[in-house]
């Protein structure tokens, strides 16, 4: 199976207030990001992260990578440098890095991306465009999650209860979360 997901900021203290993140310390947010994580995602599957993966240096967020279950695939993100420029840190704990890649999800064409994109490969063709950077959805700061349209879809861990998602279940998300904007007004 695979999921998604972004702007995880391991071991970023300001993430916590930036974000209002329900945590009291970067160990009690770690320590629960990895353990939904590790309930949800099996060995086998895959999990796609779209940057932001950690503001630790390489020894630290090596140890990190270990402890999750799946095989990882990094889409390099704005704060991504903190580890990938450390010489200690071990790239082959991701199975590729890139900083933009084109795959196939149930025969569904993705386009994955750090930062949202108005227009994509095969946009007006059914595909999907998974990206982060934005943090938030409609609700509190960003008004462009919808903007975008129904194929461009916000995997951040911030509106995703702190854990990757699939692509259905980002597509359903997307629809419960514009139901209730609209009803809204």
């Amino acid at each position: 199976m695979k999921y998604y997901t972004s702007d995880i900021h391991f071991g970023h203290n300001k993430i916590i207030d930036f974000e209002k993140r329900p945590f009291k310390s970067i160990e009690e947010m770690d320590s629960k990001i990895i353990n939904n994580w590790n309930n949800k995602i099996k060995p086998t599957d895959e999990v796609y992260i779209l940057g932001d993966f950690a503001f630790y240096k390489g020894e630290k967020t090596n140890e990190i990578l270990k402890q999750l279950n799946g095989t990882k695939y990094l889409i390099i993100g704005n704060h991504d440098c903190y580890f990938l420029k450390d010489k200690s840190f071990d790239k082959s704990l991701f199975k590729w890095i890139e900083n933009y890649k084109e795959i196939k999800d149930n025969k569904r064409k993705v386009v994955l991306f750090h930062y949202p994109i108005a227009v994509w490969n095969a946009s007006h063709h059914d595909s999907y465009h998974l990206h982060g950077h934005i943090h938030r959805n409609i609700e509190t700061l960003h008004p462009l999650r919808f903007d975008l349209g129904d194929h461009a879809l916000n995997v951040g861990m911030d509106v995703n209860n702190f854990v990757p998602m699939s692509l259905d279940e980002l597509i359903q998300k997307y629809i419960e979360d514009f139901r209730k904007a609209f009803f809204k007004w």
